[in-house]
């Protein structure tokens, strides 16, 4: 494996890259090799959850099935925040039953996933996508046993150069999420902000997958 992409949602089947590549249990692929499945809190349909739930746990125990997720919260949408917890916290438990880590959207509500994931005693390894924020929230984060996982947000905001040069090695992903640009890209950039070759980043990215998803390929 030369790239692994912690997150996106278009499979481009290229040799060189393993995607998890996320599905929504409501129009699952069953094409795609490798994969997340969850429930995102913008996609919550109160009506739908139990045949959600029902796919997402059936999917859980294949073996293409490398994490749960994107799930989360985000104070910035018209769902309640007291159902966004419930159907995350019924996430969570799953992911913890199944031992799948779990890959986070998380928009303004990062004191409330900590507290979630230390109520309900989380210790599966749980993945911050998209990172855009702090290096002081970075640190918090860290500190509470999280990873995190950088991609456009790295493209597009230099001042994350410095966020990025302070995370340990063994606790960083990279992605493209949406971004047009390719994952080479994002590769090429954190290898020149930690002022190392992208086969250095490359070799340290196949650690940390083998380490949170604890399988060879």
């Amino acid at each position: 494996m030369q790239y692994f992409n912690l997150h996106t949602h278009k499979f481009t089947n290229q040799p060189e890259v393993l995607e998890l590549v996320n599905q929504y249990p409501w129009e699952f692929d069953v094409t795609i090799p490798f994969y997340s499945i969850g429930i995102h809190p913008w996609f919550i349909v109160e009506e739908r959850l139990e045949s959600d739930f029902a796919i997402i746990e059936r999917q859980l125990q294949e073996p293409g099935c490398l994490a749960m997720g994107e799930c989360g919260l985000d104070k910035r949408i018209e769902v309640p925040m007291e159902l966004q917890q419930l159907v995350f916290e019924k996430q969570l438990l799953l992911a913890q039953q199944y031992q799948k880590p779990v890959v986070i959207h998380c928009v303004a509500a990062f004191q409330e996933l900590i507290e979630i994931t230390k109520k309900l005693n989380s210790t599966v390894p749980i993945l911050i996508h998209g990172f855009s924020k702090s290096e002081q929230l970075a640190k918090q984060l860290l500190e509470n046993g999280f990873y995190i996982s950088f991609g456009k947000y790295l493209l597009l905001n230099a001042e994350l150069e410095t966020v990025f040069k302070s995370m340990p090695n063994d606790r960083f992903f990279l992605e493209t999420d949406t971004a047009e640009e390719s994952l080479a890209t994002v590769y090429a950039l954190a290898a020149k902000y930690k002022g190392v070759s992208v086969e250095e980043i490359q070799k340290q990215v196949n650690s940390n997958f083998l380490e949170v998803f604890k399988i060879v390929l």
